[in-house]
């Protein structure tokens, strides 16, 4: 096995395959990464040091299996140039990191016809699941998967024995799904950073009874690998015995592949509305001077004193998460289901859960039941119509709206718990006030409309001005 990239991601993949009785040749551009590596966490491993690329690909057995870890874009492409000259008919060169899947899609036709088999594969899990089992999404060249199936179930988390990496689908499917899963990523985190926001500000829990809050819902429906961390967030203490969390900049980071998402889910039509609100809560956290000008400018009055029953309180916003949560992963799949249908992946969606049930970052207790939903109902329209979703939500909604009126009163923004709870309310409406949309472009635009009283595709016009 080949390994190119070795960054923290790259090295501890490279430790995992060497955990597992693969023999590895390692590259990085930078030499001083591979020395590094190799008199540390390498050492006295079946790992050997290249530092050229046809050095490493002369290590190789046939057909060649090159893993790339590097920066998604054009440090991929110059790779690939590189080491085409180098390769035969055959061989196998897997992109493991985040690369757009309209690239990956462009890779898998342009290498296949050059006799190369590519495949474009997610992984996710951090650092840990790098090096101890992650989530493997990989897509691309279908002829790769017979040869490199073993290889990436070997290293990938288990669950039940199933290992978290089946083959997605051609071409960009398995970049695709790694996207949408970065994009459950962003909604899940931004629930629970509104969840943190209401509890402190709201109902003025300090940290411990907040991480007290958090492990108890770790034990019920809300168990998942992102409730687990920000337990220990809230435990940290900084160097003064402050907690740590109160001590960092309220601007969060983003790598592109939220925004991503979001915009395959505008040019398909999907109403990804939480995700999409959680990708713009990042951007409105990054422009802090503006929002420091604008709070002097709005001051707020005085935060009413929480006065009502917080245990009550937090059972319902208990309710809210994990109702939003579902509408996140709904969403997404949908997302998904439209893809499919437009490229023609036929993605099965019970093997996506399956993969997201361990060493990823949104793997959660109810995968399983999403798992079983499309067992049960493989072309299954949305998650909302599964009877268990149907039972979540139902028993879930009056905490939820709860929740969203106490943060208004309270003056505090949950953007991804309001869009998913008008995101619900939408769905399960017969009738929208989409009429009046219709009426309007109809009126200034001449679009046309349908009627309820006409069968569906016979289109009206009318002349609004006229009486």
């Amino acid at each position: 096995m080949g390994l190119i990239g070795l960054g923290v991601m790259g090295q501890n993949l490279a430790l995992n395959f060497n955990d597992h009785n693969f023999t590895l040749a390692v590259y990085n551009r930078e030499k001083e990464y591979t020395d590094d590596f190799m008199s540390g966490a390498a050492k006295d491993r079946s790992i050997t040091a290249c530092y050229s690329h046809k050095e490493l690909v002369a290590q190789l057995e046939t057909p060649r299996k090159i893993m790339l870890m590097i920066t998604a874009g054009d440090p991929v492409d110059s790779t690939i140039d590189a080491l085409l000259p180098l390769l035969d008919e055959g061989d196998i060169i897997i992109d493991g990191g985040n690369s757009h899947f309209p690239d990956t899609i462009r890779r898998t036709q342009s290498l296949k016809e050059k006799g190369i088999l590519f495949v474009g594969s997610g992984i996710s899990g951090g650092e840990e699941g790098a090096r101890f089992g992650p989530a493997i999404m990989p897509g691309g060249n279908p002829a790769a998967w017979p040869t490199v199936k073993n290889i990436l179930q070997s290293i990938a988390a288990k669950v039940d024995g199933e290992p978290c990496c089946q083959w997605i689908g051609d071409g960009g499917a398995g970049h695709y799904v790694k996207m949408v899963h970065n994009g459950i990523e962003y909604g899940d985190m931004q629930l629970i950073a509104e969840a943190y926001q209401l509890m402190h500000e709201g109902l003025g829990l300090d940290h411990a009874q907040m991480q007290q809050v958090f492990e108890t819902w770790n034990e019920g429906v809300l168990s998942s690998y992102l409730i687990e961390i920000t337990a220990d967030i809230m435990a940290k203490a900084d160097s003064d015995g402050e907690p740590l969390l109160e001590k960092i900049l309220d601007t969060a980071g983003q790598k592109g592949t939220g925004t991503w998402t979001a915009v395959s889910a505008l040019e398909q039509g999907v109403p990804l509305t939480l995700i999409g609100e959680a990708v713009f809560a990042r951007c409105l956290s990054s422009i802090k001077e503006s929002r420091i000008t604008a709070s002097k400018i709005y001051p707020q009055a005085e935060r009413p004193k929480f006065t009502g029953d917080i245990e009550a309180t937090l059972d319902a916003l208990r309710d809210a998460l994990y109702a939003s949560k579902i509408i996140s992963y709904a969403q997404g799949f949908m997302l998904m289901q439209q893809a499919s249908d437009k490229y023609g992946w036929n993605l099965n969606y019970g093997n996506i859960a399956l993969t997201w049930r361990g060493g990823c970052i949104i793997r959660s207790r109810f995968l399983d039941n999403i798992k079983e939903a499309y067992k049960k109902k493989p072309q299954l329209e949305n998650l909302l119509l599964d009877d268990f979703f149907v039972d979540a939500i139902q028993s879930s909604l009056e905490g939820w709206r709860k929740t969203v009126q106490t943060a208004i009163a309270m003056a505090i923004p949950v953007p991804a718990f309001s869009s998913a709870l008008s995101f619900f309310d939408g769905y399960r409406s017969e009738k929208t006030s989409a009429n009046m949309l219709q009426a309007q472009r109809d009126y200034f635009g001449a679009h046309t409309y349908e009627r309820v009283d006409q069968p569906r595709g016979e289109f009206f016009h009318t002349d609004w001005v006229k009486s």
